[in-house]
């Protein structure tokens, strides 16, 4: 280091540069990387500001090219964008090169390398042929200013995260406002549509000091020296501010504890972001430092000012390890989790290497509505017929699955369908990633009994689980997602009648004819065993973000074709006719020994009228949906109504 400093110094006397005490800048070279030391200097190292702090970067560039620029200063970090080091690498080879043509065009370009770049095309000969080999002049062509030109991502030396602090270039400011953590969100609007969600976490806005005193008390921690769980990050802050504990917490006291808690305990600005109410979903895409994070806001995915940093993915990857108890590495490269953040419980998806080209992770945040079939028809994902015929179907014992992509809504539909069972029919819940809505059924009464599948596991791979789920009683049978050799398994207990209510499931495909190649195809189901499956509802999501019910089909009476009952039209989704005329093979299943076809028709239109008044007065709510069902099976058992519903 001390050679390089010595060669900064020798080069801006050759230079003739008269300000060396204006920066204090120490530089060094940690392989592709220039690491800036600015404790000392009074111009913090702000290269877009300072030109003296230009003037060290761009004069030890001249000996080595880089591919990362790092500054670090009293607690924060800047590293800036692959532009801007493309500058200014371009900026000191100019330099280089330029000292024995026109030294005091080589000078401004250490000090002012957009003016000098400038300059240097204005003008004929090897100076302006020198700028364009060494890219100088295309890299300032499209900058104004240096706030433009050399953009960085900062953050607290104690966090894995980054946050690009200026607004995105030729933006308009839509909206502002302030989340429960004190971050701040901006939505910027462009020319080019593309949005943007600027994020201002709560400690960018610390002053120096108090950043330097956050840096005190994580190394505190992670040294060893504050020991203790429940309030370490607080007696860290306090250590490091040589504060007593019997002192009272100051307000600015209690900002540095949340921001120590969230990035050495918490999930760092994951916490900020999902604060956000609005938004759903949050995509960390590999490699994590060259993309910005990108979220679902409002059923809008849209590019974030936020970076994680290799080191973070590094961390993140290793805690959802040691919390789930599964593994992720290249020998199981890919991981399905939950957890918990800003107090919402949030699915994890990762994937890393050889299967992808680096670690990635997709965060999904629970829905935290409890969503029954009256609320989804207020929403348009299901008319008030499509959903009764569902409805009574489930409450008969029917085999369903719901099918689509990822996102569709497959699972939040599923969820709503738990309801429409009996009350007294026991159900057995089979998932890997808790999301149907079973603590919500149990806090109603119901019996609801889950179990948690791990592949990993012998004991608790899905198969296994569903042996022991047919062992636990007769009663409803919910399989979180059909995809894999628990698919015979089920497939079996359908065809012989081990369940004697209702067999519901969620699977990936694009209609019942592709669950149907799925299921025999693919997963090894005899399709005489496919043959109890009743209905395939088929689930989209739209390009402007909409979840919907496309299509409900039901299996006809050969066993291997399918016909549609309702498909989504230009007017919603909408009746074929088929129940209506007699044809379905459904409500022939659905007939108890005492009904004709004709009376399921009519049970299934009074179910309409209860669930379309139930939508049309606002009770969506699940304990709404429950006082209804239990007020038509009373009026069932005392004979009012003949097996249907009241209205």
């Amino acid at each position: 280091m001390s050679g390089l400093v010595s060669r900064v110094k020798q080069l801006r006397e050759r230079l003739g540069d008269d300000t060396p005490e204006e920066c204090r800048c120490q530089p060094r070279f940690e392989e592709k990387t220039l690491v800036v030391d600015a404790s000392n200097c009074p111009k913090s190292g702000d290269l877009a500001h300072s030109s003296a702090c230009r003037n060290v970067v761009i004069t030890a560039l001249t000996s080595r090219d880089v591919e990362t620029i790092r500054i670090e200063y009293n607690g924060i970090e800047r590293r800036y964008s692959d532009s801007a080091t493309a500058l200014l690498v371009a900026a000191g080879q100019f330099v280089e090169r330029c000292r024995g043509l026109d030294n005091r065009l080589a000078e401004r370009a250490t000090l002012d390398p957009l003016a000098a770049a400038r300059e240097a095309i204005g003008r004929a000969g090897p100076v302006a042929t020198l700028a364009a080999e060494t890219g100088l002049a295309d890299c300032a062509t499209h900058c104004e200013s240096y706030e433009d030109a050399l953009r960085c991502w900062t953050g607290p030396t104690i966090s894995h995260w980054q946050v690009e602090t200026t607004a995105p270039t030729g933006a308009a400011l839509a909206t502002r406002r302030t989340l429960e953590t004190g971050a701040i969100v901006r939505i910027y609007t462009r020319s080019d549509g593309y949005d943007q969600y600027h994020l201002t976490p709560p400690e960018q806005k610390f002053d120096q000091p108090a950043l330097a005193q956050l840096a005190t008390a994580y190394e505190g921690l992670a040294a060893g020296r504050v020991s203790g769980t429940t309030r370490a990050p607080a007696r860290a802050i306090e250590h490091a501010s040589n504060q007593s504990s019997s002192e009272e917490t100051t307000e600015s006291t209690t900002a540095l504890v949340a921001a120590l808690e969230k990035h050495a305990r918490g999930y760092g600005l994951l916490e900020d972001l999902f604060s956000d109410g609005q938004i759903s979903d949050i995509f960390v895409t590999a490699p994590p430092e060259e993309n910005p994070l990108r979220v679902t806001v409002d059923g809008n995915t849209v590019q974030t000012n936020v970076q994680l940093t290799a080191a973070g993915v590094r961390a993140l990857a290793s805690r959802f390890r040691k919390e789930s108890g599964r593994p992720f590495s290249r020998a199981d490269p890919t991981l399905d989790a939950t957890t918990t953040i800003a107090d919402r419980p949030i699915r994890v998806a990762g994937v890393t290497e050889p299967t992808s080209t680096g670690t990635a992770f997709a965060f999904r945040a629970a829905d935290e509505r409890t969503w029954t079939i009256p609320a989804l028809i207020t929403n348009g994902t299901l008319s008030a017929r499509a959903a009764a015929v569902l409805s009574v179907a489930v409450e008969r014992g029917g085999a369903l699955l719901t099918a689509g992509p990822r996102g569709a809504g497959k699972t939040t539909l599923l969820g709503a369908l738990l309801w429409e069972l009996p009350p007294t029919v026991r159900t057995v819940v089979i998932e890997d990633t808790a999301e149907l809505p079973v603590e919500s059924l149990q806090r109603s009464g119901r019996d609801v009994q889950p179990l948690l599948t791990d592949a990993q596991q012998a004991e608790r791979t899905p198969a296994q689980a569903l042996r022991t789920a047919l062992r636990l009683g007769n009663g409803a049978l919910v399989v979180g997602e059909v995809r894999g050799e628990e698919a015979a398994v089920l497939y079996e207990a359908m065809r012989v009648g081990a369940q004697s209510e209702a067999v519901l499931g969620t699977i990936h495909g694009d209609g019942a004819q592709s669950v149907y190649e799925r299921v025999v195809t693919d997963l090894g189901v005899p399709a005489s065993s496919f043959g109890a499956t009743d209905l395939i509802v088929t689930c989209e999501v739209t390009p402007d973000g909409t979840r919907r019910v496309r299509q409900v089909e039901e299996l006809t009476a050969d066993g291997t074709s399918f016909a549609s009952l309702f498909k989504r039209t230009k007017t919603g989704l909408e009746s074929t006719g088929r129940v209506g005329r007699g044809q379905s093979t459904l409500l022939a299943t659905l007939t108890r020994p005492e009904e004709s076809y004709a009376d399921v028709r009519k049970a299934i239109k009074r179910r309409e009228r209860l669930l379309e008044t139930l939508a049309n007065r606002g009770k969506t709510g699940a304990s709404a949906v429950t006082k209804a069902i239990h007020q038509r099976n009373t009026q069932r058992a005392k004979g009012e109504i003949p097996g249907g519903d009241s209205t």
